[in-house]
């Protein structure tokens, strides 16, 4: 295995003690001659190109903050690893069509937004934010004013069917859920190879399932594609979450039937983030919210750190990368 001539490794400070652990930063710099971390806060464009000119690094390393990659890149550039997951704001898909090779974090994170799925489905079923209103707020008791749920036995649906949503089903087996999915964009293999039922709509997503679980990816036949029709369709005392992307729900509809108290609903992404003061999604007590954290915590991102590492190995060998985003991948990412 040949030493990559030049590696610029852009990260945000105060991300560095996550995504670097002095493991992982020494293990990167035994595979180049010459290793350059910019802690930098953000750079604009020209800053990053700037200092790529100047360096003439092989590879390119980025993460949250690292600012959008210039084009043409220059020459010296024959690979960029991606630290996070959505990198449609530093990558063109121009970039891709010149045949520059860009990875991102695959599904190295994909058990911990499942995890994240799961805690959410969990607090919705056990009423958990009505028992933080009532314990917290009104400093009161008040077991008997819901009734709760168990995941055991329940019949789950799942919007979607990548990475996170597979890793979901995983977690979720020990709970002897019926699992069904709606994602026709998806290989029909992958479902059977998961003991996962399809299902031919939306609307039998939703009316045949106690809990269904928003993990689609953002894209023309997803967008808006869940409104009032569909979570109304939901049984009274159903579970309706989504830690997907919040542009493929209509928030206005989910926020006029949540406030009704006849669903449940655990969210993690919305439309506009953050969230805004006024939504009316806001201090409704079925209504359990995270702000946009059900990506890596803190002590996981690591995970994606080894597994840029992997890739950076394979790189300096000249093996197959894990995770390229190709041109019809980067069109249905978000």
């Amino acid at each position: 295995m040949s030493k990559i001539p030049c590696i610029l490794l852009h990260i945000q400070p105060d991300q560095r003690p996550f995504y670097l652990p002095a493991e992982i930063e020494a293990a990167i710099g035994e595979l180049t001659e010459k290793l350059v971390v910019w802690e930098h806060p953000g750079p604009d464009a020209e800053a990053f190109r700037d200092r790529m000119v100047e360096l003439q690094p092989t590879v390119v390393v980025g993460g949250w903050g690292t600012p959008r990659l210039p084009l043409p890149m220059p020459a010296s550039v024959k690979y960029v690893c991606y630290l996070g997951g959505s990198l449609k704001g530093i990558v063109g898909r121009a970039h891709l069509e010149a045949g520059l090779p860009v990875t991102n974090w695959g599904n190295s994170i994909s058990r911990t937004v499942a995890e994240h799925a799961q805690f959410l489905v969990m607090a919705a079923l056990r009423r958990a934010r009505l028992w933080n209103v009532t314990m917290h707020d009104e400093r009161g008791w008040g077991a008997e004013r819901a009734e709760t749920a168990s995941l055991f036995g329940q019949r789950v649906g799942v919007h979607g069917f990548g990475f996170i949503a597979r890793a979901f089903v995983e977690l979720i087996a020990p709970y002897g859920c019926a699992v069904s999915s709606f994602a026709p964009w998806m290989d029909p293999a992958l479902f059977a190879e998961h003991g996962v039922r399809t299902v031919d709509s939306l609307d039998a997503l939703f009316a045949e399932n106690d809990v269904v679980v928003g993990l689609a990816p953002l894209m023309d036949q997803t967008r808006d594609s869940i409104g009032e029709a569909q979570l109304r369709l939901l049984r009274p005392g159903g579970v309706f979450v989504n830690v997907g992307r919040g542009h493929v729900v209509d928030e206005a509809a989910l926020a006029r039937v949540a406030a009704e108290g006849r669903i449940h609903v655990g969210l993690d992404v919305y439309r506009d983030e953050p969230l805004p003061a006024d939504s009316p999604l806001r201090g409704l007590s079925n209504v359990f919210l995270t702000p946009h954290m059900a990506g890596p915590t803190h002590d996981r991102r690591k995970d994606s750190a080894a597994f840029a590492l992997a890739n950076l190995r394979a790189f300096a060998a000249g093996e197959p990368l894990q995770a390229v985003v190709t041109p019809e991948i980067y069109d249905i990412s978000t």
